[in-house]
């Protein structure tokens, strides 16, 4: 049974630029299809919330640009639940647009929130989690964050520290966030039992991040001031583009969840990856050999003597051939061939490079 005051916002502004070359300005990875499933990363997240929230309640926030890509892959959607944000400025301002334009059409609501990327598996109990978090959110001004049990001590992550240990029923108070530890204290938070990887997703109120973001952020909020009359109105195009542009970039964690009293936290048991960069996406392809070789080759392939590496081609037409290559990433695009190793850091100097203006045609 729905709820009618209950919504699902899920952001999908991202530019994904640590998926180059596959993940592009002009098609950013939540409208991609890594898995071959003929879904691509958004449409799996609106039909995932789409089992327990009303289809009318899901909300999508993206960028102008991505208007078109948007309504072609989720052509049920209404126009008015498409919230588009003239420029990116990170979460906050997402959930702060959302929060507002949700509590002008229905001051009740109670709304959850995930970034339009995330990787899930076992839907129903992701359906319970949920559902139970909202529910806590709806009578109490408890801003809730979902937490994952870690498996391995991971540097990609921000991490979670629980005030109590978890029994089943309340979500547990939050003690601390630590913002993608290096591995050594990541190892430090798992050996300790009281860490959580931090998912990204929320629930509460919007009533409550309302106030909690006027308390701890108001050098966003008050550049909303008018919101009421302007929202959903002819007039809310102009009134974004002021807006946006004299905000900072900022995450909704740094901005409020790590300053306010009132995080907590429900720890999950379903499958969850963050595809945050191609390491992460490793661990989610569905292709891994005995080698350890994570692989989504379209065409024939030929791998010898090679351990634990990112391949990806989307040519049917062509021969993948690679021997000796341990821990890298080898991506077969059109216009691009990326040959790089898999270390993050690496990668992301790597990236910096595109920045040079002879590059710009493949950004």
């Amino acid at each position: 049974m729905y709820n009618e005051h209950y919504y699902c916002v899920i952001m999908a502004g991202g530019i994904g630029s640590r998926f180059w070359p596959i993940s592009r300005e002009a098609m950013p990875k939540q409208f991609l299809d890594f898995t071959q499933a003929g879904r691509s990363f958004l449409r799996l997240t609106y039909d995932r919330v789409s089992r327990f929230i009303r289809r009318e309640n899901i909300i999508v926030v993206s960028l102008i640009r991505y208007k078109d890509l948007v309504m072609r892959q989720l052509p049920e959607l209404e126009s008015g639940n498409l919230l588009l944000e003239p420029y990116n400025r990170n979460t906050a301002s997402v959930l702060t647009f959302s929060a507002y334009t949700l509590l002008k059409r229905d001051p009740l609501a109670v709304m959850m929130a995930t970034p339009a990327d995330l990787a899930i598996d076992r839907s129903a109990e992701f359906e319970r989690t949920m559902t139970k978090a909202l529910d806590w959110a709806a009578g109490h001004d408890d801003l809730i964050t979902i937490g994952i049990t870690p498996t391995r001590a991971d540097s990609n992550f921000g991490y979670i520290q629980m005030a109590d240990e978890f029994t089943g029923g309340a979500p547990v108070k939050v003690k601390t966030f630590t913002e993608k530890p290096d591995v050594e204290l990541a190892r430090v938070f798992i050996d300790s039992g009281e860490f959580l990887w931090n998912s990204g997703m929320f629930a509460w109120r919007a009533s409550a991040i309302r106030d909690e973001l006027e308390r701890y952020a108001p050098e966003i909020t008050n550049l909303w001031k008018g919101w009421k009359e302007v929202l959903d109105t002819p007039d809310q195009e102009e009134f974004l583009n002021r807006v946006y542009t004299d905000t900072n970039r900022i995450s909704i964690d740094y901005a409020v969840m790590e300053k306010t009293d009132n995080a907590r936290v429900y720890p999950a048991s379903f499958i969850w990856a963050d595809i945050g960069n191609w390491d992460s996406l490793y661990e989610y392809l569905a292709h891994h050999d005995e080698h350890g070789n994570a692989s989504n080759i379209e065409g024939k392939s030929l791998i010898l003597d090679s351990r634990d590496n990112v391949m990806y081609s989307g040519n049917k037409g062509k021969l993948t051939a690679i021997r000796g290559l341990d821990d890298y990433i080898v991506i077969d695009t059109d216009d691009v061939l990326l040959i790089c190793p898999r270390n993050d850091h690496k990668f992301k100097d790597f990236l910096s490079q595109l920045a040079m203006p002879e590059f710009a045609q493949y950004k």
